[in-house]
């Protein structure tokens, strides 16, 4: 998604490095609609532990979810947590955002087409890592995310 966006918009766009408790991902500037402080969701304990509850955003109820915990790793919510509110892209009428908790204040970069790949594993809700400035950033898997909700019944 990343590249395809880079490539459409002559050779340069802007991205967000949205710091999370063990990586660090990398989204194009129109995933993202907005940065919230941090708010405790209610959750059930029947739900996967990768789902932190719903969001109240601009008067709706949005999934908030922990991209690690997605990713197999541990729950971190820092002092320095907030929420992410991105863009759904995949069509579906009732899941047009998705709330994912990262750690701390995204940063803004150029990005341009000669992004440089990293091999380092990545998980399933991971479509690459690439260099941006002096840190590996990973590419979510978007899609994937929201699949993940709608598949558990969460959208």
């Amino acid at each position: 998604m990343l590249e395809r966006l880079i490539s459409q918009r002559t050779s340069h766009l802007t991205g967000l490095l949205l710091p999370l408790a063990d990586r660090n991902l990398i989204l194009p500037n129109v995933a993202v609609a907005e940065l919230i402080d941090y708010q405790p969701a209610a959750f059930d304990l029947d739900t996967p532990p990768w789902y932190l509850g719903r969001v109240t955003w601009r008067n709706r109820q949005i999934p908030l979810l922990s991209f690690e915990s997605a990713c197999g790793q541990k729950i971190v919510i820092g002092e320095r947590a907030r929420i992410v509110i991105l863009n759904a892209l995949g069509g579906r009428p009732g899941l047009k955002f998705i709330a994912m908790l990262v750690q701390g204040i995204p940063r803004s970069y150029k990005l341009d087409s000669q992004l440089s790949y990293v091999d380092v594993p990545l998980c399933a809700l991971e479509k690459a890592a690439v260099q941006v400035a002096d840190q590996v950033a990973k590419v979510p898997d978007l899609l994937a995310l929201e699949e993940l909700l709608v598949t558990a019944g969460l959208s």
